[in-house]
């Protein structure tokens, strides 16, 4: 790379040391390469090309629209959510190698026919919106649960798909933004779907004042019939915005089974009474009872099964003090039982912390304005021309983080595989990913160099890839244990 080298200072702390700027090919996101990989083996180039259209003029392209579509991943994987992130990336090693079709070292070498780094983050923003048109954003939706069916796929009779809608607070005057009494701030209010706790399946942009259940059954109806098209029982679990009348009415006319929070009133209050009295002359020891409730809402056409639930409040005076609440089910007694029901909604807090953990880890910028224009590069607008929306890219954005999301846990799912507890996704994007590395060329080849502590754990990432992924194909149809 030559010996140009320029000393930027010393630290106050150590006048010994010198900090100096070299233009070596150096990269602090090394993982990128394995990430590479468990995208090829999870068949991510197939399904780009079978669920997204690429709407560009070919004679205009720079960037092909997988290589696109692998950077923003990419980026988005590492922790590099602004899109302006990219422009600081351009030149990285590493991200070059990852996100090329080309092999060699033409990713790295000038060349005439093809782009000198990674695209520019202009680029990146019109990706976002030639993904936001309505055909591209199902494609998204369908590549997100595509991803995961090998983790899913595993020959299991029952899952449990996690429905919920969560705020997702933004500044300025985002299109679509909205104030939000309930939790006091200006958000949007998607939907999201996720089972196991770990596996988005699908998510909903919607504007921030929207009540929790709109829009939520049109949403889920077809993600519960994707699974049960390889999976026998899917059943719903979702909070107590969700069981309106048509809800339910459709959950039990497809065969759904749900169980859901149902929201107290005086009815159910009179109805529970009995068992709270009876609740107070408890056997010492007992902190937990279920009671079968029959119950029928004004606008309901029938009476439903409600289990009520009371349990010791968990404060200092817990012993003093009752909670309550009531769970609504389609399923039957006989079948599940109020205490398997309860442990069944339960795992719900799985899929909210799920959720917080991806908020963490990837956070999408949600940030995109409109803008009206009337020139472009100096020439006026033609009639007719078609401003893009930008909630929809939003709504792209949104499900390409989530994508990443799922790579992320099916990463750390591989590097966990036979450990106790599940790997997050920070901690797989810690110890995998950010790995730094030189990257050196010979003769025709490329040299990576990562320090030899992470070595045994790229070893064993690359073994269980090569366990349960075929280097080439369709993915296996079993997931990591």
């Amino acid at each position: 790379m030559g010996e140009i080298q320029s000393t930027l200072f010393s630290p106050d702390f150590n006048r010994s040391i010198e900090i100096e700027a070299r233009p070596e090919r150096l990269s602090a996101d090394a993982g990128a390469l394995l990430l590479r990989e468990l995208m090829d083996r999870l068949g991510l180039p197939g399904l780009i090309r079978k669920y997204l259209k690429d709407p560009r003029d070919p004679d205009r392209v720079t960037h092909p629209f997988l290589e696109l579509l692998r950077t923003q991943l990419l980026l988005l994987a590492h922790g590099w959510r602004d899109q302006s992130d990219a422009n600081l990336l351009r030149e990285d090693p590493i991200l070059r190698l990852a996100s090329s079709t080309r092999r060699g070292q033409s990713p790295l070498r000038p060349s005439e026919d093809a782009p000198e780094g990674l695209c520019s983050q202009p680029t990146l923003s019109r990706l976002l919106h030639s993904l936001a048109i309505p055909a591209n954003l199902a494609g998204l939706g369908e590549m997100l649960r595509q991803i995961v069916r090998p983790s899913l796929d595993t020959g299991r009779k029952q899952i449990t798909l996690d429905l919920d809608s969560v705020p997702h607070e933004v500044h300025g005057h985002q299109a679509g933004a909205a104030y939000n009494r309930h939790y006091g701030t200006t958000c949007f209010h998607p939907l999201v779907a996720s089972v196991l706790g770990r596996y988005f399946l699908g998510a909903q942009l919607r504007p921030g004042n929207v009540h929790t259940a709109d829009g939520g059954l049109d949403f889920v109806l077809p993600i519960l019939r994707w699974l049960r098209q390889f999976i026998a029982e899917v059943w719903l679990r979702a909070d107590a915005g969700f069981p309106a009348p048509h809800f339910l009415d459709a959950l039990e006319e497809e065969g759904f089974p749900y169980v859901c929070r149902l929201r107290s009133n005086q009815v159910l209050e009179r109805m529970a009474l009995p068992f709270l009295e009876l609740a107070r002359y408890r056997p010492a020891g007992e902190n937990l009872w279920t009671h079968e409730l029959s119950y029928r809402a004004g606008t309901w056409k029938k009476a439903r099964r409600v289990v009520l639930v009371i349990v010791e409040n968990s404060g200092p005076q817990g012993t003093l003090f009752l909670d309550h609440f009531f769970l609504l089910t389609s399923a039957r007694a006989e079948a599940e039982s109020g205490n398997a029901l309860l442990a069944r909604y339960r795992q719900r807090g799985l899929a909210e912390n799920d959720f917080g953990a991806f908020k963490t880890t990837l956070d999408p910028t949600l940030s995109s304005t409109s803008r009206e224009k009337s020139h472009y590069q100096g020439q006026e607008i033609p009639a007719g021309y078609q401003p893009n929306d930008p909630f929809a890219a939003n709504c792209a954005k949104l499900l390409l983080s989530l994508l990443a999301a799922n790579l992320l846990a099916m990463g750390a799912d591989l590097l966990s595989r036979g450990e106790a507890s599940r790997m997050s996704r920070e901690r797989f994007r810690t110890l995998i990913l950010k790995s730094a590395a030189r990257v050196t060329l010979s003769g025709r080849g490329v040299t990576v160099v990562i320090n030899a502590a992470r070595a045994s754990l790229w070893r064993r990432f690359r073994k269980a890839l090569q366990d349960f992924y075929p280097a080439r194909g369709s993915p296996l149809p079993h997931a990591p244990a």
